[in-house]
């Protein structure tokens, strides 16, 4: 079974590979798990994020937006002296003022699904990429959506985040081609 060149590392990128990345997503709640996720990435390997995942949805409430927009500095200390996540202040700090923003645009928007999903028409946009080497770091799509998002207040959204946003949620199908996931992602979701 063929699978993309990045995936091939561990057990841990195998499965995700196979089941997370590049499957649409219109959850709001994984949206915002996932924004965090990328956004804690910022300067280290997917790898070391996947890892601690599960010590991700711990430490924050299992993503629950509410309560993390409501966070204060005694609950950033406590942040920062838990080992099971990225223990920047800044990146912390992000997640706050991102889950406070993102309620923002679920007011504004109805969704942040309905939001984020504007960027490519509501669709997946399907590239055709023989290898890994050809997958683009961002695209002007991923570029806008940065813009946008800071524009909205978010932090940690550049615009190779967002494109690795874009992938991870399915907005994007940048499973190359000879990729066993690439052609059912693709006639799934058309």
């Amino acid at each position: 079974m063929q699978r993309c060149e990045w995936a091939m590392g561990t057990e841990l990128e195998r499965e995700y590979h196979d089941t997370i990345w590049g499957v649409p997503v219109h959850d709001d709640n994984v949206l915002f798990e996932f924004l965090i996720l990328e956004g804690a990435q910022a300067g280290l390997s997917w790898l070391t994020i996947l890892k601690r995942r599960e010590g991700y949805k711990q430490a924050f409430d299992n993503f629950n937006i509410e309560k993390i927009a409501a966070y204060n500095d005694e609950k950033i200390a406590e942040l920062l002296l838990n080992p099971q996540i990225i223990r920047n202040r800044l990146k912390v700090n992000a997640t706050i003022v991102n889950a406070q923003a993102f309620l923002k645009i679920q007011q504004q928007y109805g969704s942040f699904d309905a939001y984020i999903w504007s960027f490519v028409d509501g669709k997946t946009i399907h590239n055709h990429y023989q290898s890994l080497a050809e997958v683009p770091a961002s695209t002007d799509i991923s570029k806008a959506m940065s813009k946008d998002l800071k524009k909205k207040g978010f932090k940690f959204v550049g615009e190779t985040i967002c494109y690795a946003y874009m992938q991870a949620m399915g907005m994007v199908n940048d499973h190359t081609v000879g990729c066993f996931r690439y052609q059912p992602l693709k006639d799934a979701h058309v």
